[in-house]
């Protein structure tokens, strides 16, 4: 296992890990590979709805196995719209009498990269964020507009600014040219006039047909070879990377895409009163005890995918905690059946 430290750019932050943190970051591992196991089992067979089905049902039978009284605060949709890991879904351990769980609220993408991973492309995983109650906001799924830098931005971004005026500021930030920078985008038909834009100004444009959650990630890491997001995503994987964005130091500026009268009633009976409203990480993701973690499904970045062997598989996932600040890398084989006389082979 590996780690790394992320920057603390925060000089208030005081570096301790909390009990919900180091007991639950193990099992939440174990939580996302499953899931990634069993979503990788379906890559390339072009079909996006039974991977990410694989993926829901191994996640939703891991769960069984954590120590907690979870609550799904944002899953793959709404009860009347998903068999598990539906929204107010409970999950955890069955109790026993005398039994006190910790109270944990959960965002899950059990399959981020749904066509990636039917396609067989790169950067597909699966993920989940977890804090304590009220840690995370209860986001809808609508669309998000983000711009995702790391900590070296914090408090530079301005998303109602023009796309040079960020562009400028980030690279400020980072001591380099505008035509230095590598922003990453969403390829898509919304997507035009900012791609314009970005490419007007001089930077550079790495286009990813899906999985701007990954990307908003590694935008918050070192060496990873992308300097910033920026574009219109999903809300509920706008918590989730907010959520790692706070483990990392990382900066991000959101705000919800709220166009319909359906849409507004939706947000409102969520709780949230204001609409417009500009987040940023620590406003997405407020916790002060955060775990976020993700396993690999297909080749990335950040992350290798799951490969397969003869007796068992191999896995590469991340863990992060808010009170650590670093980046726990976790390799593991994971052995089906007794090894037969070959042996396991590991590559």
């Amino acid at each position: 296992m590996a780690s790394v430290t992320a920057p603390n750019t925060v000089g208030s932050h005081v570096a301790t890990i909390s009990t919900i943190e180091r007991d639950l970051a193990g099992d939440f591992v174990r939580v996302v590979e499953e899931a990634g196991i069993a979503a990788a089992r379906t890559m390339g067979q072009g079909d996006r709805e039974g991977s990410d089905q694989a993926a829901v049902q191994a996640m939703r039978q891991a769960f069984e196995d954590v120590q907690i009284e979870g609550t799904i605060v944002i899953g793959e949709g709404e009860r009347d719209e998903a068999p598990m890991l539906y929204i107010g879904e409970k999950v955890g351990a069955p109790g026993h009498a005398g039994a006190q769980y910790p109270q944990i609220d959960i965002a899950v993408d059990p399959l981020e990269g749904t066509n990636l991973c039917a396609t067989g492309t790169a950067n597909s995983i699966a993920v989940l964020a977890a804090s304590e109650p009220g840690g995370l906001l209860h986001a809808p799924d609508c669309y998000m507009e983000k711009i995702i830098a790391g900590p070296a931005c914090r408090d530079a971004l301005d998303i109602d600014a023009p796309v040079k005026y960020n562009l400028k500021a980030i690279a400020h930030c980072l001591d380099r040219q505008v035509s230095d920078l590598v922003i990453m985008v969403l390829d898509r038909p919304r997507h035009e006039e900012l791609i314009k834009q970005i490419r007007a100004s001089g930077a550079r444009i790495r286009l990813i047909p899906d999985g701007d959650l990954s990307a908003g990630i590694a935008a918050a890491v070192r060496g990873a070879g992308v300097d910033a997001v920026m574009g219109t995503g999903g809300a509920p994987e706008g918590v989730i990377t907010a959520a790692a964005l706070r483990c990392l130091s990382g900066e991000m500026v959101a705000r919800l895409v709220v166009n319909t009268k359906e849409l507004e009633e939706r947000v409102e009976k969520m709780g949230i009163r204001d609409p417009k409203r500009v987040y940023n990480a620590r406003d997405l993701a407020p916790g002060k005890q955060i775990i976020f973690a993700a396993c690999g499904v297909t080749e990335g970045a950040l992350l290798h995918g799951v490969r397969f062997f003869g007796d068992g598989c191999r896995t590469h996932s991340l863990v992060m905690t808010y009170g650590s600040r670093k980046v726990r890398f976790v390799d593991t084989v994971h052995m089906f059946r007794e090894p037969g006389r070959r042996g396991v082979r590991l590559y």
